[in-house]
């Protein structure tokens, strides 16, 4: 069944990974996200192809063999920045069946679901921290049981929650596999795993939520979140 993605990555991310200028978490989610989204996918070639045409338009004294070389060696940045080369790729065990989570973020994590040793949050929640080298994001992919919040909460900056399995409610808006949500310090929310099955997403953040219960923010340097 082709997946109907209706909440997509804005242009100022997507300019900015198509540039090479997100941290290795951001870039994580919108890499996830791309592998999801046609429309996205399509969305950064014609990025990609306004650069190059732009990068032409401003050398126009250069030969056209001068312009292709200095567009290879764009591209070559901006796909080295990329969360993960090839050559890095963990071995990871084939899948008979779609996985749940496409790549880069299955390498990121050795496997698919079924084979992943999740950390309980309290609840029946889970999670799994995931390690970057940006220095500068908290990557982890979360499960959330099914009908179940997610504890109220804002932000100290950016968060981005893409779901690759099940889906949530958050006010109005319901996001399910491929959906990407974008938060920042202006919102204040408590999103909800809708009932049919629990939900799994990847979210990453660069500054602690803030929760409005006291007892999370005490547990909060426990928890890691």
């Amino acid at each position: 069944m082709t997946l109907q993605v209706q909440h997509h990555v804005s242009d100022e991310l997507l300019l900015a990974y198509a540039t090479g200028e997100l941290a290795e978490g951001w870039s994580l989610a919108v890499a996830t996200h791309l592998a999801l989204c046609p429309s996205c996918r399509s969305r950064l070639s014609f990025m990609e192809h306004a650069g190059g045409e732009l990068l032409e338009l401003a050398m126009p004294e250069t030969t056209d063999d001068m312009a292709s070389s200095s567009w290879d060696e764009m591209k070559a940045k901006i796909s080295a920045s990329r969360p993960v080369k090839k050559s890095e790729l963990k071995t990871v065990p084939e899948q008979t069946d779609t996985p749940i989570l496409p790549e880069p973020l299955r390498s990121y994590l050795g496997g698919d679901v079924g084979l992943l040793k999740w950390k309980a949050l309290g609840r029946g929640a889970y999670h799994i921290p995931i390690k970057t080298a940006d220095g500068q994001t908290q990557v982890r992919l979360l499960k959330i049981p099914a009908g179940k919040p997610v504890p109220e909460h804002s932000h100290g900056g950016r968060e981005l929650t893409l779901v690759l399995k099940g889906a949530f409610t958050d006010g109005a808006s319901v996001f399910k596999r491929g959906d990407l949500e974008e938060a920042d310090e202006s919102l204040t929310h408590q999103p909800v795993a809708t009932p049919e099955e629990d939900c799994i997403c990847l979210a990453v953040t660069d500054a602690p939520l803030k929760f409005q219960s006291r007892l999370l923010r005490l547990l909060q340097p426990v928890l890691g979140i």
